[in-house]
């Protein structure tokens, strides 16, 4: 179902009229913007950032084993799903990889961005995409399964976007969920990024919770990788002149390789059911209770 942004309705129609109030949202061509305001500019992400990491994923070690982690992850507690949504779909990426492991299931993308949707519209077909404010998302109990992959550390108000996620969610949907952790990982590299937070599995586990789901399966990853993350963010946390921010993505492509090689060595572990407790990132998977 659509809800209304304007008077909280919900609706079924084909376009985005609200037959209650007669609100419609704006449009930038044919993208509906859910959030114009937030569109023209936002503290959690610099816009201007797109291009080059757009240019920048596909070859990048952490990029493609994260989304190595997220198919298995949906291939394993989401199999039978119908639809998907991402919030925060920046570039694409994420999303590509999943419009070739489901072909089938509807794809939705969104994102405060109107610049990362355009990136995501080119890079697979059938996708449907709207701007939008992660914190009032124009759905209810429309999907089987929604994702926010490194987008909730972006944002105040987390507790509000995991509350609007179960809201979107059909009864018994599945959250997909990664997030940067350990706080004591913080560095000028976090601040760049326009991260609020790193987080600790307690809080993480304790809002996702609060939101109304049950976890169903939570493991840190980027673990192997973990004393060279530690020894790069010490060296950068106080000399922060000079620093390019995509230093981190331009890596020897022998060390990309080996890099990328420890990373599917711990997927391959994760799959056969262990579950880290520390490490640079952590995926939960949880389903909304009722």
């Amino acid at each position: 179902m659509k809800r209304c942004l304007h008077c909280s309705q919900t609706f079924d129609s084909i376009d985005w009229f609200c037959p209650h109030c007669g609100f419609s949202p704006e449009k930038k061509g044919e993208l509906p913007l859910f959030s114009p305001a937030l569109a023209k500019g936002s503290d959690g992400f610099s816009a201007s950032s797109f291009g080059p990491l757009a240019a920048l994923e596909e070859g990048y070690f952490w990029f493609r084993a994260r989304n190595a982690l997220i198919l298995w992850a949906l291939t394993k507690y989401g199999a039978g799903i119908s639809s998907f949504m991402e919030i925060g779909c920046g570039t694409g990426f994420v999303l590509k990889g999943i419009s070739r492991r489901f072909p089938r299931i509807r794809i939705v993308g969104s994102d405060v961005y109107p610049e990362g949707i355009a990136f995501a519209a080119g890079r697979f077909e059938g996708g449907e995409f709207f701007q939008m404010d992660a914190c009032d998302i124009p759905f209810a109990k429309e999907f089987d399964a929604i994702g926010a992959f490194d987008v909730i550390e972006h944002i105040d108000e987390d507790k509000k976007v995991l509350k609007q996620i179960y809201c979107a969610l059909k009864p018994s949907g599945l959250l997909f969920l990664t997030v940067p952790q350990h706080r004591w990982l913080w560095s000028y590299l976090d601040t760049k990024a326009c991260h609020i937070r790193r987080y600790s599995v307690r809080e993480l586990h304790n809002k996702v919770k609060l939101a109304g789901f049950s976890i169903l399966f939570s493991t840190s990853f980027v673990t192997s990788l973990l004393p060279f993350m530690l020894i790069s963010r010490l060296m950068k946390r106080d000399n922060t002149r000079g620093i390019d921010p995509y230093a981190e993505f331009k890596l020897n492509p022998v060390l990309n390789k080996i890099f990328e090689g420890l990373l599917q060595f711990e997927i391959g572990l994760i799959s056969m059911g262990v579950s880290f407790f520390i490490g640079g990132s952590r995926l939960v998977v949880a389903v909304k209770n009722g």
